[in-house]
Parts: structure tokens; sequence; C-alpha cells
């Protein structure tokens, strides 16, 4: 592993983005359930009540808490950025959060105006709080790597498609929802799937893939222009559908191959780094590069079939690519964390991060999640499949929680004894 470029001493408590990522599976478990008990024909309209509620669960339960977790962790590692009071920004946000997002769920559930309100402002302030804050840390960073420029164009978008979440809740909850809706809608979903986790993905993996796997480095050409191209794209295509809807597809399709390029390179990537050993972070970077193409290509083939395969577009997109790397980078960044934390402590007698979470259990929760993939999918064409795949979905995020919960019961139990030395004289 390679640490070279790296601010470890600047690393922040490990509660600031454990929260974070400890919470977000509990969502996906939610999603499923939920999708379970969901009638069919309203999970394929994007706009019903059940499709949104359960989209949004796995979008900000799931995507956005586990990009908030890794945000706090990395800024300050990778980039310098001096995130005060990490602690407690993280807390807060957090907190803001999670009500607000049960208070979002219910009040559609039960079309509560007072929740919807109570959701609009915590969401809002949960959100805005955490990211102006790592904005104003990035502002101060002296010298932008290509990772730092992607982390700080991602959360632009991101900031943006709060705003754009606030305005549709506020829809929701005042019932005047305007012809303005539907656009904001489209705009909203993807801004949040390739501006904000699309960019933040590429970024990371500037520095991810070859430090954790001995990658070969990107080329010049991602790290300079890459971003910039497909944050264009994406206000390109913006503007397009508000203003010349019939020419919006030639921007799609420069997104699309912009993906499909990024998708190409991780595959090719994986192909040749230097350290061979397969695990099952390995296997979910392969199986996102996989679904990202397949949805890239489907997302711009949808637009001649009037958009009535943009559910299997979300699928492939949003949890075959989105949903697999992040599962798969939290079975690296979490048992290192937890490693990590604890060696600079002085806690020498401990488990490697390979042992802090058992292989076979990984392995199933890995296959669980690629079948009830491949099960949803189906599910579009065959309907009693929903149920079956759905369970399998609860499984895999269940397992997934209890992987992520074992390096931390590991650290919780080690914290009780006394550490193998006294570190506190190198601080």
């Amino acid at each position: 592993m390679d640490f070279n470029g790296l601010s470890i001493d600047q690393a922040p408590p490990i509660s600031a983005p454990l929260r974070f990522f400890v919470t977000a599976p509990i969502f996906g478990i939610l999603a499923g359930v939920l999708a379970l008990f969901s009638d069919w024909s309203s999970l394929l309209n994007r706009y019903s009540i059940e499709s949104i509620v359960v989209t949004h669960l796995i979008t900000v339960g799931f995507f956005g808490f586990v990009m908030l977790g890794a945000l706090t962790q990395m800024l300050p590692v990778i980039a310098g950025a001096n995130i005060s009071n990490a602690k407690r920004f993280a807390g807060f946000s957090h907190f803001l959060l999670i009500v607000g997002l049960f208070s979002m769920v219910i009040g559609l559930e039960i079309n509560s105006p007072t929740l919807l309100w109570m959701a609009l402002l915590l969401l809002g302030i949960g959100f805005f709080v955490i990211m102006i804050r790592m904005l104003y840390a990035i502002y101060g960073v002296k010298h932008f790597t290509a990772s730092i420029k992607a982390m700080a164009v991602s959360l632009l978008f991101a900031l943006s498609i709060v705003g754009m979440g606030v305005y549709l809740l506020y829809g929701y909850s005042s019932n005047s929802i305007t012809l303005l809706h539907t656009t904001m809608v489209n705009v909203h979903s993807v801004w949040a799937i390739f501006g904000f986790a699309g960019i933040l993905i590429i970024g990371v993996s500037f520095q991810v893939l070859p430090m954790f796997y001995v990658a070969p480095p990107f080329h010049n050409f991602y790290k300079s222009s890459f971003v910039l191209l497909i944050a264009v794209g994406l206000l390109l295509w913006m503007l397009l559908n508000i203003f010349s809807p019939e020419y919006a597809l030639y921007a799609k399709i420069w997104i699309a191959l912009l993906f499909m390029s990024f998708s190409a390179t991780i595959w090719i990537k994986f192909n040749k780094r230097k350290r061979t050993i397969s695990d099952i972070t390995v296997w979910y970077w392969r199986s996102a590069s996989f679904f990202l193409m397949l949805g890239s290509l489907l997302w711009v083939g949808d637009e001649f079939f009037n958009h009535q395969y943009i559910v299997i577009v979300a699928i492939f997109v949003g949890l075959g690519f989105i949903l697999s790397v992040m599962s798969g980078m939290l079975y690296k960044i979490v048992p290192f964390l937890v490693w990590f934390h604890l060696n600079t402590q002085g806690y020498m007698t401990i488990p490697t991060m390979n042992e802090m979470i058992k292989k076979r259990y990984a392995r199933l929760q890995f296959v669980l999640f690629i079948v009830s993939i491949i099960g949803f999918f189906i599910s579009y064409y065959s309907e009693f499949l929903l149920i079956p795949s759905s369970l399998v979905f609860v499984a895999s995020m269940l397992i997934l929680e209890y992987n992520i919960l074992s390096p931390v019961l590991i650290y919780r139990a080690t914290k009780k004894r006394k550490p193998d030395f006294d570190m506190s004289a190198f601080k």
C-alpha cells in the first residue's frame, strides 16, 4: 500500500466518517423491505411515491452517507484540507440527515405536509452545513491534485442537487406541482448520479487504485481534462433539456461516452496492476465497470424508446455501478481506519486489515448483491421475481452491515485494554 502524498497526521477522529459508514447499509435494508411490499407497477413509475421513497433511501441514505463519510476522511488525508471540528460537523449533519430522511419517507407515504416541511429543512441544513464546510476547507488547499479538483466539482454538483431536492420537496409539501417539476426531477436525478456520485468516484479512483491496488496511474488526460468534460457535458445537457430538448441527445451521448471510457479504463487498470491478488473489492470494481458500460449504453438507447427503460438504467448505473463501488470501498476503508487509528494509539497486537472481515461472509454478500441486481433486471419483465430479488437484496445489505460492524467491534474491544506502547510522547 502506497501512502506517498497523504497527510496521515491530519486524519479526523475515527467516529466522524464511521458514523456515516455504519448507518448507510441500514437504509439499503429499509429500501429492500419497502420494495418487497410495494406494488410492481408503482416501482416502474419513476414519479410514483413508492419509487421516490425507495430511490431516496438508496441515494440519500446509502450513497449520500457513504460519500459524506468518504469525503470527511479523505479531504484531510488526500487534500490536506483542514476540516476543523470534523467530529462535531459530522455528528450534527448525521443527526439532521437521519431525522430528515425518515421525515421525508414517512411524510411522502402518509402525505403529511408537516413532515415534508420538516424533511425539507432538516435535509437542506444537514447537507448544506457539511458540504459548505468541506468546500471551505478545499478553498484553503495550496496544491490542487486531480482528486481534489474532482471532489470540489462533485460537491458543487451536490449543492445543486440538494437545492433542487429542497424545491421538489416544497412542491410535495405545498401540493403545488408545476411544469418545472418534471424538468427539475430529470436534472436532479442525472446530476446526482453522474455529477455528484460519478465525478466523486472518478476523483477517488485517481488516488485509491494506485494506493490500494498498486494499479498504474491514470493518464494525464484523465487527471487534467476528464472531470471538466463531464461537468461541461452535464451543464450542456441541462440547458438543452430546458431550451432545445430536440438536441439534448447529443449532450447525453457526450456524457455516456465519457463514462464508458472510464469504465473501460478501470477494467484495463485492474488487468495491469502490479499485485494481481484478487479480493472482494476487485470483484466489486470489475462488476461496477461492467454495469456502468451497460447502463451508459442503455441510457442513450432509452432515448429512442420513449424512456421506458429508465428504471433498468437506474438499476445498472445506480445499483450496479455506484453501489458496487461504494460497497467495495467500505471493505477497504473501514478496516483501514480501524487498523490505522489503533496503531497510532499504540495498539500493535491487533488483527490485520485482511483479518477484520471474514472473507466467506464478504464473498457471500457480493454474490447475493449481484444476484439481486440480475433479479431486479429480470423483474422488469417478470413481476414474480420482485419479491425474491428484494429478499436477496435485503440479505446482502444485512450481511454488509455485519461485515462493516465487525472491524468497529474490534476497535471498541481493543480500546478497553491498555496500548502495547504509549504513543502520547510522539504527538
